[in-house]
């Protein structure tokens, strides 16, 4: 009788051993669990985060795409008005020389006419 219940007793210890041991597993099993819920928690904000940034980057994208099209454009018209102004600036030059043509020509006539008035009045 007192070898069963030392039996009993030795099964009665390691029964509460191995609860003991399971109650450690299970909470193992439940921080394991916990750390796992939260690490798919960060990885849908990280995911979300991501694509926030991916949208932020997609519209500075467009924005420098916009703003490269428009300098593109403001260059081209620049060059076209940069044309035009140094034709306009041959033209002056040419006109230039035309009115200092026709100065020196008008100054040679009226010198021309002087004289044949004068010439005239001495007659």
């Amino acid at each position: 009788m007192d070898a069963i219940r030392k039996k009993m007793q030795s099964l009665k210890g390691e029964t509460e051993g191995l609860y003991s041991t399971i109650r450690g597993f299970e909470d193992v099993t439940k921080e394991a669990t916990d750390r796992a819920n939260q690490a798919d928690c960060d990885i849908r904000d990280y995911g979300k985060k991501v694509q926030t940034l991916e949208m932020g980057y997609d519209e500075t994208n467009d924005k420098l795409t916009k703003a490269t099209e428009s300098l593109e454009e403001a260059d081209k018209q620049f060059k076209e008005v940069e044309g035009d102004v140094a034709a306009l600036t041959r033209r002056i030059m040419l006109m230039e020389e035309e009115d200092k043509k026709s100065a020196d020509t008008l100054c040679n006539t009226i010198t021309k006419l002087a004289v044949t008035s004068k010439s005239a009045d001495n007659v």
